[in-house]
């Protein structure tokens, strides 16, 4: 699914009442080249071509690529697509990055001084519930009745419980990414009145029950690890994601769920994945060649066209005395880099030591003067449109490079931590698979530790040094009670050259006020 071929169809499912922010989804076509559920099932094919737009949903920002039929309207569409929204706050808020732009609030998110009128914060929101509602009407319109009344049969049938299957997984994978970052939001399924109205707001903890009784019902139809097409969902991504989920349930709901994060590890572990031989690999034009990625958002320079993703990522982080040539794109933006605390995880910034430090310094100072001016701080080239053998990708300005959502490395890292946190399992080996790591990126033992530096602080700063950039750090930092505060202080964190501490209101992101304005059922978030 790295070329993937859309079709449009009208989405009947969550319509909030704030019809600034989500596009009117009308119920017949604009043209004739745009279909709708009322039609689109005349062609068997469809129901697998549909599927690919569930999946694209967190690829492209809108109909057309890479813009002029935005999703969601309100914002930029480079701006409101799914990965970059999601990186912007995960990634943005922390000692990982900060960007040098000043386009409308985007610098109160490292200045952890956000509110609930932000743009950005909107327009993940909705770029969330856009992609649960896509979802919705997927499965309304594959039911069994649905299929009998269509005259569904045979192979296709079959195929049909396995895209339901990946469908819900999509579903849960978004309402997890609005459990983290917003807590109590607005929930809806396929079972709920087709139109306008006022979705009821759930709970924090009911939402984890949710998400986990969806992610353990549909493992039976889901394709066994590594046998499904590429790109696509199977067993090991939704092992992957309830270990996240349970890794994290402390934080959502107060429950102590290290044994079952440790048990969905173990699954992920032993399922046949292996660790890439070079850590550059992974973040490549050509890393669908990893054997160590177990999901990704898939990208193509032809067929995936968008100003967010890894087009984002990659050209945000060129500029300063940086050839573009180098990481395969025709010229940078200038934007995105590293704070001096991220930098000091590393020994060595150089890279020699440690492969994954991978900074650019050549005229860049460590420290941020001015957060405005892009050679104030480390610039970071750990992302390319570069292929294993040095070819540049198909296109130069859009890249090839997938995004790693959920690898083989992180499972490693997740064992170790749950087994520190009591969740049982074997210290020597959460010790044997963080030194695979280090000697993948020290190329041999000399990066090994002993017993005695396997802390849960050292675990968190390996976090960091394996995967950084890869939208994980703020729900890291929440996890470990590190990232408002004060026990935790990198630059420019409070909108201070040192860092200060902040309030912690700000480990939720707020509602939009023009959401909980319109909606009676909500009820906004503490502090905002």
């Amino acid at each position: 699914m790295k070329r993937i071929k859309f079709i449009f169809f009208a989405i009947a499912g969550l319509m909030f009442v704030t019809t600034g922010c989500i596009k009117d989804l009308d119920t017949v076509p604009l043209d004739r080249d745009v279909q709708t559920s009322a039609t689109v099932f005349d062609d068997p094919a469809s129901y697998k071509q549909v599927l690919a737009k569930l999946y694209a949903g967190l690829a492209v920002s809108g109909q057309q690529g890479p813009d002029g039929q935005p999703d969601i309207s309100g914002i930029d569409e480079g701006f409101g697509q799914y990965l970059r929204a999601l990186w912007y706050h995960e990634e943005l808020t922390t000692d990982e990055a900060l960007i040098s732009w000043n386009d409308q609030t985007i610098k109160d998110f490292h200045g952890q001084s956000w509110g609930a009128n932000d743009v950005f914060i909107a327009a993940m929101y909705y770029r969330i519930f856009y992609q649960v509602s896509a979802c919705n009407e997927f499965l309304r319109q594959t039911t069994s009745s649905k299929l009998d009344d269509r005259g569904v049969s045979g192979q296709l049938r079959d195929d049909i419980k396995v895209f339901r299957a990946e469908a819900r997984f999509l579903r849960a994978l978004s309402y997890w990414h609005a459990l983290d970052l917003f807590g109590n939001v607005p929930f809806v399924t396929e079972n709920d009145p087709i139109g306008a109205f006022f979705p009821k707001q759930i709970q924090r903890a009911d939402l984890f029950k949710y998400i986990e009784s969806e992610l353990i019902d549909i493992q039976g139809d889901l394709k066994d690890p590594r046998t499904n097409e590429y790109g696509r969902i199977d067993k090991a991504g939704d092992w992957m994601l309830l270990a996240k989920l349970y890794l994290n349930a402390e934080v959502y709901n107060g429950e102590n769920r290290y044994s079952d994060c440790l048990t969905y590890t173990e699954k992920v572990i032993s399922a046949g994945f292996s660790l890439d031989q070079k850590y550059q690999w992974l973040f490549l034009a050509d890393n669908q060649l990893s054997d160590e990625v177990i999901f990704s958002i898939n990208f193509d320079g032809l067929s995936t066209q968008t100003w967010g993703g890894t087009t984002f990522i990659i050209h945000a982080a060129v500029g300063g005395n940086m050839d573009p040539g180098n990481f395969g794109i025709n010229g940078g933006w200038a934007g995105t880099r590293a704070t001096g605390s991220f930098v000091d995880l590393f020994a060595d910034e150089t890279g020699q030591t440690d492969s994954r430090a991978m900074f650019f310094t050549d005229g860049q100072t460590k420290e941020i003067n001015n957060v405005s001016n892009f050679q104030d701080g480390y610039a970071i080239t750990k992302f390319k449109n570069i292929n294993r053998d040095g070819t540049a990708g198909k296109d130069l300005t859009f890249p090839d490079t997938d995004f790693p959502m959920f690898r083989l490395a992180d499972a490693y890292l997740m064992y170790a931590e749950a087994v520190l946190r009591g969740g049982g399992g074997s210290r020597a080996q959460a010790l044997e698979y963080i030194n695979d790591l280090r000697e993948r990126a020290y190329g041999d033992t000399s990066g090994d530790i002993t017993d005695g530096d396997l802390t849960l602080d050292f675990i968190l700063d390996e976090r960091g040094r394996e995967l950084y950039w890869e939208a994980q750090r703020r729900t890291d930092l929440i996890r470990f009670g590190k990232f408002t505060g004060g026990a935790y202080l990198w630059p420019w964190k409070g909108n201070s050259p040192q860092g200060i501490a902040t309030d912690s209101k700000y480990n939720l992101f707020p509602l939009p006020s023009s959401d909980v304005n319109a909606n009676p059922n909500l009820t906004q978030n503490p502090g905002y």
